[in-house]
């Protein structure tokens, strides 16, 4: 007798993850056997096709994509999201909704790898398109158990259909363990998928060669990484064993950036991906629903049912409910710090950092250094509202090309401790389109491999910043308590205006313009403001408000003067309207926060829960994970 998939709930333990979520809806009666399933290709495609709704989760970007050196949140500290950002654990805050999609979409891939094979083509090109299924259900298994090991550390692992096991529980197994069966899942799907050239996938939103093979050199990355570890032979765990470490056998390491540096190497020497010409046409690309060369793979959303990550409502620019754009709350905003990382000329701080909210009127709106909204997925890019304003169709960029630089350039340095010409070039050529095209500007490139590995872990704070690879990237090279004890000592520093802050602006002028649909603002234009050239009553009003309206008077050749006296006597001037804005103060469209040393939300509410050899990997939630799998029984993370 067949055993029953059934397609709207495969196991009573996976349906305890997801009690308030819809599963997807398959291409046929709610319950089918695996002969009705895959009886043609089609059906099986429309099979591996739902795999991918559970890929992806809004708190990849949310909660799990703040509390960096990038991006914090802007919630109330008694908020857990809040509380998850600033690393205050408890076995009751965590989220699980990652975790339960994680599940259900390796469910849905082990269903149909398994049956995927048991298929015969009619002929030679339906034969191709099986095994690139096959292929795709492999890549989305292993990418889907690495977002569960980067941040969970060991978890249960099962490669076969629940409806096969004998039992519904699983206890922790060693995230070594699980990264090797990742990797090899992943070597099997590049031999399976076909190039993106080929034609067989039509979107960036499912597998090819191409984006299987960008995965695998991720998950070899952080498989050769650090992370937080204890031992797992005896349980309860041993707090005693925490630690942060690599795995122990070396050989296996050095074996995996081998691994990661030639998937990278395959992806550059096929020239089928590139990198765009202009950074901020990456992000309008996602904004349009357009696809491009550099984006490898999408998490696809549009309309009403798959599209509830709120791309652009939680992680955009500001926009005010009575907009054009209705309403974008973003409740993450850029750490005033991360402005300042930007060298001169480099166009990804614009981008990457909206300098402005939309009003109701749709004025863009200056915001101070306390609110650089997420701009790389900002509402006024698309050319319409979208389905609703949370959601907002879309896509997330899970694989760049710039990315898969990156990766080459960081496994090649550590393959062959230092850089070389491959690792320079891969480097050079995303920092040269960072400043538009102009090789001069690139930079002195370290020879040393820990000067190049320091300047390999700067750089992807700059190219991919809020793309929610920021937090785990830190834990797997080792410094995420370093970086972010660092990085608070620097915010004190920007807000006394000390050190490398010395002489950033305190007032900044700017006028007002209008927001559009493919709005081609990138930022809002300013000039700085000498404090000298603002009289007591100004600055008094500053100090009050944040904000003041003055005339300044412009010139034909674009020249701005404070006053008239400061007008050269033979110039032709106009007066313009302009606003002033403390920088430092509160006025902004979405957060009341200062940058101030006496601000709360900067002293003691910021990475408050901060803690080495703790927070490097999350704890399970105990009512929702361990109480309902018996074999986690006393298998909580030993710090909690």
């Amino acid at each position: 007798m067949k055993k029953i998939i059934n397609i709207l709930g495969v196991s009573a333990m996976l349906l305890a993850f997801t009690s308030c979520e819809d599963w997807l809806d398959m291409p046929s009666e709610a319950k089918a056997d695996s002969s009705t399933i895959f009886e043609t290709v089609g059906r099986a495609e429309m099979t591996v096709v739902g795999c991918y709704a559970n890929t992806f989760n809004r708190e990849l970007y949310y909660q799990f994509g703040m509390g960096t050196d990038e991006c914090i949140s802007t919630e109330g500290t008694t908020n857990s999201k809040n509380q998850v950002a600033n690393y205050q654990y408890t076995t009751s805050n965590i989220p699980t909704s990652t975790y339960a999609a994680m599940y259900k979409g390796i469910e849905y891939a082990n269903v149909c790898i398994k049956n995927l094979p048991l298929m015969t083509g009619a002929s030679e090109s339906e034969q191709k398109k099986i095994n690139s299924l096959l292929g795709e259900a492999l890549a989305i298994r292993a990418m889907n158990y690495w977002n569960l090991v980067r941040f969970f550390g060991d978890v249960p692992y099962s490669d076969v259909p629940v409806a096969d096991l004998s039992t519904f529980s699983s206890s922790r197994v060693s995230r070594d363990v699980i990264y090797d069966h990742c990797v090899e899942d992943l070597q099997r799907a590049v031999e399976l998928l076909p190039w993106a050239s080929e034609g067989m996938v039509a979107t960036p939103e499912r597998f090819t060669k191409n984006s299987a093979y960008g995965i695998l050199a991720r998950v070899a990355l952080y498989a050769a990484g650090y992370s937080l570890r204890w031992d797992l032979s005896t349980v309860p765990y041993n707090v005693g064993t925490v630690q942060i470490a690599r795995r122990s056998d070396a050989v296996r390491v050095k074996e995996l950036y081998e691994i990661a540096a030639n998937a990278c190497k395959a992806i550059v020497e096929q020239k089928e991906n590139s990198l765009l010409d202009d950074y901020d046409d990456v992000f309008r690309s996602l904004m349009l629903g357009e696809y491009n060369d550099e984006t490898m793979l999408e998490y696809g959303q549009w309309g009403a049912d798959v599209n509830g990550s709120a791309v652009g409502y939680t992680n955009g620019a500001f926009a005010h409910t009575n907009s054009s754009f209705k309403k974008s709350a973003p409740q993450m905003v850029a750490i005033p710090t991360y402005y300042f990382e930007f060298e001169d000329g480099d166009v990804r701080r614009d981008v990457t950092i909206c300098n402005y909210g939309i009003t109701a009127s749709d004025i863009h709106q200056m915001n101070a250094y306390s609110t650089g909204n997420v701009g790389k997925f900002r509402v006024n890019w698309k050319s319409e509202v979208g389905t609703a304003q949370n959601k907002r169709d879309i896509n997330w960029p899970v694989l760049r090309y710039s990315d898969v630089l990156l990766m080459y350039a960081e496994a090649l340095n550590e393959l062959n401790n230092g850089p070389t010409t491959e690792a320079i070039d891969a480097l050079k050529a995303v920092r040269k389109r960072a400043f538009g095209g102009d090789e001069s500007k690139i930079g002195t490139i370290p020879t040393t491999h820990d000067d190049f590995l320091n300047k390999i872990i700067e750089e992807r704070k700059l190219e991919l910043g809020f793309e929610s690879w920021r937090r785990t990237d830190l834990a797997r090279w080792g410094i995420l308590y370093e970086t972010l004890t660092n990085e608070k000592a620097k915010l004190l520093q920007l807000a006394k205006r000390e050190g490398e802050y010395a002489t950033v602006d305190k007032y900044r002028a700017y006028k007002e313009s209008k927001a559009t649909f493919e709005d081609p603002t990138i930022a809002v234009k300013y000039l700085s403001v000498p404090e000298d050239k603002l009289d007591a009553k100004t600055l008094e009003t500053l100090e009050k408000k944040g904000v003041v309206d003055i005339t300044l008077y412009e010139d034909k050749n674009g020249n701005t003067y404070f006053s008239e006296a400061d007008v050269p006597a033979d110039a032709e001037t106009k007066e313009v309207a302009y606003k002033i804005l403390d920088m430092f103060g509160s006025v902004s469209t979405n957060n009341s926060n200062k940058v101030a040393e006496d601000q709360a939300w900067m002293t003691t509410q910021l990475f408050r829960g901060l803690e080495k050899n703790k927070v490097e990997i999350l704890p399970l939630n105990t009512t929702s994970i361990i109480d309902i799998n018996p074999g986690l029984a006393g298998q909580q993370h030993p710090c909690y």
